[in-house]
């Protein structure tokens, strides 16, 4: 088990009772793992950004079913067939459609694909999740 560093941290009362209230909607038990897990979040954020090797992150979209955007985001995904790992179609309700799409390459290449289908005319929601440094 790795060891653990205790250190303090200063902060004004309202953000304190503003942390404490997110914490507790997330279901942490402690302040010590909401901390550890955002530091964490940024630290993998920051490395992705500035990673030249190979990235691993989720793109989720939701858009209209009945638009032509199926047809013009298989032929985005076709064209770039080499980032993506895989995909994952829901069905949300009788219109709308989610689609998950799990992308390995660097970090331009997967930010340059990601915002070429969110801004695809017909999306409703579209959010590039950095995840992971891809291993070598």
């Amino acid at each position: 088990m790795e060891e653990l560093q205790r250190f303090g941290i200063s902060m004004p009362t309202q953000l304190l009772n503003e942390f404490d209230t997110f914490i507790r909607k997330q279901g942490y038990t402690n302040r010590s793992q909401a901390v550890r897990d955002l530091i964490r979040r940024e630290i993998v954020d920051q490395t992705w950004e500035q990673s030249a090797g190979q990235v691993t992150g989720i793109l989720t979209l939701v858009y209209d079913h009945h638009s032509n955007l199926p047809g013009a985001i298989t032929g985005v995904q076709h064209t770039h067939h080499e980032l993506i790992v895989c995909t994952v179609h829901v069905h949300l309700d009788e219109h709308r459609c989610m689609e998950v799409i799990v992308l390995r390459g660097t970090a331009c290449n997967v930010k340059e694909i990601a915002d070429n289908l969110i801004s695809l005319k017909g999306v409703e929601y579209g959010r590039l999740t950095a995840t992971a440094i891809a291993g070598p």
